[in-house]
């Protein structure tokens, strides 16, 4: 187990008018799961392969431990990688290809097995250690390839949208055992994913990327209660946070007629920007009556999850977005055709400065 460290690394693909990643400075502690998250293109697998070895640094470090290994080649870095695709030998048996590292590293064959074995059990593969991949559903294959990263002791998991390849119900089930799994080994993991619940559901910490930069570093809670930046507050969450125009009176936000109560920190400076965007988590909203001055919303859709359910719906306030998003309890109603007014408390407003997209409030 070790830490690992990006000291301003820079991956710079020729051709391209632009760095991938500029330079990111990122440290993870031992024995910590990082999740790096964004949109495609944002440079978190280049950033994950610039620590295996597998792209080169143009600039800056990357240390696992105390040791530089900028420029070692992946075999010396002691990490192991788990593909999106699995990355099997079809010919051979399962036992075979969690010990085809193991082989080529010339470990005893009484090591090697007892190795395989002891992984097996962790990751209940036992009764499939002579099947070959194709006799293995999706799941099952995933898990042979973490096997295999498992049985080399390395000092770091890395792990790139392991789970894209599997249906919904599988990715649910395999991310709780990743996460289980790791916590119980206790190994220094970075793991990708453009799926932010994946995110959010397996991270001692997350990092969001956007063009190759980092935009915020947090616990996964953290990240959805302070976003720093309009970015975040739009990725994280789901469904995404309602993001609202507005403009500045009187240490208020003001959308059309429409005033929204916001946390005294940010009133304070509301006078400095103009120009702002509130932010409502669709759990945030309240029903109100129509003469308490709520904000009217024309429900459009309605998805009933049993507990509680979402409400989509169109305001023709200036300022409000194509889609104002409501999360209702189980036990209030509404129906497409409905009109609904919901209202929040100033703590669960989040501010930001359109130009910048910097956070405002605390």
């Amino acid at each position: 187990m070790a830490t690992v460290t990006f000291e301003k690394a820079q991956r710079w693909y020729p051709g391209s008018d632009k760095p991938a990643v500029p330079g990111i400075d990122l440290e993870i502690g031992d024995g910590e799961f990082m999740v790096l998250v964004g949109p495609s293109g944002c440079g978190k697998s280049t950033t994950l392969r610039m620590l295996a070895g597998l792209e080169e640094v143009n600039s800056g470090k990357v240390f696992i431990g105390d040791r530089d290994v900028t420029d070692l080649p992946p075999k010396d870095r002691d990490i192991a990688m788990v593909f999106q695709n699995y990355a099997l030998y079809p010919h051979m048996s399962v036992a075979d290809n969690m010990a085809f590292a193991l082989k080529m590293a010339k470990v005893p064959e009484s090591e090697r097995k007892k190795r395989v074995a002891d992984a097996a059990k962790i990751l209940g593969l036992t009764e499939y250690l002579d099947r070959k991949p194709k006799a293995l559903s999706g799941g099952q294959r995933q898990r042979v390839a973490m096997g295999r990263a498992i049985v080399r002791s390395p000092q770091v998991f890395c792990m790139d949208e392991p789970l894209s390849n599997l249906d919904a119900k599988m990715r649910v089930a395999t991310r709780t055992d990743i996460a289980k799994l790791q916590a119980d080994l206790g190994v220094t993991t970075v793991y990708v994913t453009h799926d932010q619940i994946e995110a959010m559901t397996m991270g001692d910490r997350v990092a969001v990327m956007k063009d190759g930069v980092l935009q915020q570093v947090d616990s996964p809670l953290r990240l959805y209660d302070r976003p720093v930046n309009l970015f975040v507050a739009g990725f994280i969450g789901s469904p995404q946070m309602n993001l609202l125009e507005a403009t500045s009176k009187d240490g208020k936000a003001q959308i059309g007629g429409y005033l929204v109560p916001v946390d005294p920190a940010a009133s304070q400076q509301l006078g400095q920007h103009h120009r702002i965007t509130v932010g409502v988590r669709p759990e945030a909203w309240r029903l109100v009556s129509a003469n308490e001055g709520g904000l009217p919303v024309a429900v459009t859709v309605v998805e009933e999850l049993g507990a509680d359910s979402y409400v989509y719906g169109t305001c023709d306030v200036e300022g409000t977005p194509s889609n104002v998003i409501v999360r209702l309890s189980g036990r209030d109603t509404a129906s497409k055709g409905d009109t609904i007014y919901v209202t929040t408390d100033p703590g669960n407003v989040h501010v930001f400065d359109t130009e910048t997209g910097e956070r405002l409030s605390e």
